[in-house]
């Protein structure tokens, strides 16, 4: 059947807003994260937007040899939610939290802690225990944010779980101090905050990652301090410890400002595994834990880590002494690293993302993908396929000995793969030359094409968040909800984004709202002169730091016709006075420039809120009432000053910083849809119809 032409926006689709909000989280393309093994089970963290956007805990039993093997058994099907709604699994540490479970086995089965978000408190909880319920470890503290906890460790032969504390001491967001602690499983700190022992200091304001050596003698983890971000400064600490669990005569071991720590890891023979950015990408060393010397495993210009925040895994040691990683220029991909040989092997197949949520039992390794035509999956492989030699030593691993297999969180094909759009990974020139890497999605449907082939199409420009965040090059239902209906979406990773070396993170230092914006134009220029992208019809689209570029890019551009905002960052002085949360309230001293009374007129002139009246096209703007990152009251300024132009706002109640409830996602991509249709010119179909002759949106 011949394509129809009909005219860009209008034309009708499957992928409805409900469908495409299914796989959406916060903003993010729906993912399960923070993997780990008990025994032979398979546990992690769902998002579940239709349940109120809480976070589940799943299980996976090891499936027999026929599910294993069969490729028509679902191998999936099987794994089980742990705990019923209201039990939400996530925790509020640095408010983007970390890993919020830990499962051990002791003589009485398997045991749970993890952390419940609306309360913060760790909670005890046996699942093969007839009628248990969760138990409370922690008290509740009622200054400011209170206690919170993340990346619990339970040890079963003390009896105790060790996590990362935040612990507020003021109601102001920078009163509060952060450490390794220890807490008894036995419930005597459920009212208790003294009986949590404190394992190391607080002389640093952030920590991450502990990792007790495999004869329980020493620890590490990753330690950073204001101004600095970790993937800038972040340093590794590394200390004895004693007979109670304390870690005694600290010290850094490498990294610090200008040679950043993203990860470490105990290898099984005690060796130190670190990732560092020494060679200027985030490349992997074996490090000498008494002088710290470093040896590079396997040199290469690519990205074999990333930005840390709390509890990303990008490698993982294998019993056998190799490595599972994750390494790529941009998108990441599983390979299995031999240490001594310096041999890489892929894990073939068609997933063109791996997250950094690794996790590893013997040779199993554990992990989440996505590809083009499937979002993220649970994804597993045997590491263990090597033959022997005629002297019983395993041979060289080859790629054809690998094979991931599906077993959680399997994609459901929920429409033809023909209204997908196909990505094209494409490096366009920027302003001076430089490269700015960029995903084009184009307008695809099976049943319409443009009005006549030399119409070019509508074009949204998608600057991601972060903005130390990455683009990721993998199925995306929302993208998919407007392709499919005739407009493209140019997806930029602009200057600053993780995984192209540190000179290109580094190209945004002190170039927030330049950089991003020159890049996110010099894509649109192009596509434009290309003959692709409607210069009438063209919009830019950013939530949090993207919704800043989207903001900033009306005021100091003139390439959109609209721009669309998702909780934006829009006031830098209030930001940089103290009006966020904690662990970026000084980002923008490496994003803009030190605040002192010298660059005081340069954060005033980078802030949309200082110039909404140089807007002069239609903007959307979306926000959650309850956001402490992007606080709505930088929204209510900034549509106060911008009252001359066509303009709606919507604040979604019970929303925080990015959207987790389906029905708020809904509502949010309808009202988009609609809002290019009254800028673009066109009537989408079976959507509510929003009215820009006001200053608000339909409620």
């Amino acid at each position: 059947m011949t394509p129809s032409p009909v005219p860009y926006g209008s034309w009708t689709s499957p992928i409805t807003a409900d469908l495409a909000s299914r796989g959406m989280t916060a903003g993010q393309v729906a993912a399960p994260s923070c993997l780990g093994f008990q025994g032979e089970e398979l546990w992690w963290i769902e998002p579940r937007p239709q349940e109120d956007g809480r976070s589940a805990l799943m299980r996976k039993r090891r499936p027999d040899t026929e599910a294993e093997t069969d490729p028509d058994t679902d191998a999936s099907a099987d794994a089980e939610t742990v705990l019923p709604e209201p039990w939400n699994i996530r925790s509020r540490v640095i408010e983007y939290g970390g890993r919020p479970w830990a499962t051990a086995a002791d003589d009485h089965g398997v045991l749970v802690v993890f952390a419940n978000f609306p309360d913060q408190r760790l909670y005890l909880y046996r699942p093969d225990t007839e009628g248990a319920v969760p138990q409370p470890l922690t008290p509740v503290s009622p200054v400011g944010g209170g206690l919170r906890w993340a990346e619990p460790e339970i040890d079963p032969a003390r009896g105790t779980v060790r996590c990362v504390l935040e612990e507020f001491t003021g109601e102001r967001p920078g009163d509060v101090r952060r450490l390794i602690a220890q807490v008894p499983l036995d419930g005597s700190a459920a009212e208790d905050r003294s009986a949590v022992r404190e394992l190391s200091d607080d002389r640093h304001r952030f920590v991450s990652g502990a990792r007790v050596s495999p004869d329980g003698s020493r620890a590490v983890w990753l330690a950073w301090d204001h101004p600095h971000m970790p993937w800038d400064a972040a340093e590794l600490r590394i200390a004895d410890v004693d007979a109670d669990g304390r870690f005694q005569r600290a010290r850094t071991l490498v990294g610090g400002p200008g040679d950043p720590v993203a990860q470490a890891e105990w290898a099984p023979d005690g060796t130190l595994l670190v990732a560092c950015e020494r060679t200027g990408w985030w490349n992997l060393h074996r490090v000498d834990p008494e002088t710290g010397a470093a040896h590079t495993l396997h040199r290469a210009a690519e990205e074999f880590a990333g930005s840390q925040r709390l509890g990303l895994r990008w490698f993982a040691p294998l019993a056998d002494g190799r490595i599972a990683v994750l390494h790529g220029r941009g998108a990441q991909r599983l390979s299995v690293l031999d240490p001594v040989t310096g041999d890489l092997v892929d894990v073939p197949g068609d997933r063109t993302e791996w997250l950094p949520h690794l996790a590893v039992s013997g040779t199993r390794i554990a992990g989440v993908a996505a590809g083009r035509e499937t979002s993220y999956e649970v994804v597993e492989v045997d590491a263990d396929t090597r033959t022997p030699d005629a002297a019983g030593q395993p041979t060289a691993l080859t790629a054809g000995q690998l094979t991931a297999r599906v077993v959680g969180h399997r994609h459901q094909a929920s429409v033809e793969p023909s209204y997908l759009p196909e990505p094209v990974a494409r490096v366009f020139k920027g302003p001076d030359g430089r490269e700015v890497h960029a995903h084009v999605y184009a307008p695809r449907h099976p049943d319409h094409t443009g009005p006549s082939p030399d119409d070019p199409a509508p074009y949204v420009v998608w600057a991601h968040g972060g903005p130390s965040l990455r683009a990721p090059l993998s199925l995306n239902l929302e993208i998919a909800y407007f392709t499919s209906r005739g407009i493209g979406v140019a997806d930029v990773n602009y200057g600053g984004t993780p995984g192209y070396g540190r000179a290109y993170r580094e190209r945004l230092r002190e170039q927030w709202g330049v950089v991003d914006v020159a890049d996110c134009a010099a894509v649109a220029r192009e596509l434009i002169d290309e003959g692709v992208a409607d210069r009438a019809r063209l919009a830019i689209r950013g939530g949090s730091a993207g919704g800043f570029t989207a903001a900033a890019s009306l005021i100091t551009t003139d390439v959109y016709a609209c721009a669309t905002m998702l909780y934006p960052v829009l006031d830098l002085e209030v930001l940089a006075a103290g009006g966020s949360h904690d662990f970026e309230s000084h980002y923008l001293e490496s994003l803009i420039g030190p605040n002192t009374a010298d660059s005081a007129a340069r954060y005033r002139d980078r802030s949309p809120a200082a110039h909404p009246q140089d807007i002069k096209v239609p903007f959307l703007l979306l926000q959650g009432a309850d956001d402490p990152i992007c606080p709505p009251a930088q929204s209510r300024e900034f549509l106060a000053g911008a009252s001359a132009v066509p303009h709606a706002y919507r604040l979604f109640e019970g929303e925080g910083h990015g959207f987790r409830r389906r029905d708020t996602m809904v509502a949010a991509l309808e009202t988009e849809l609609s809002f290019y249709g009254q800028v673009f010119g066109f009537t989408p179909p079976d959507v509510p119809v929003l009215d820009l002759r006001t200053a608000g949106a339909p409620r």
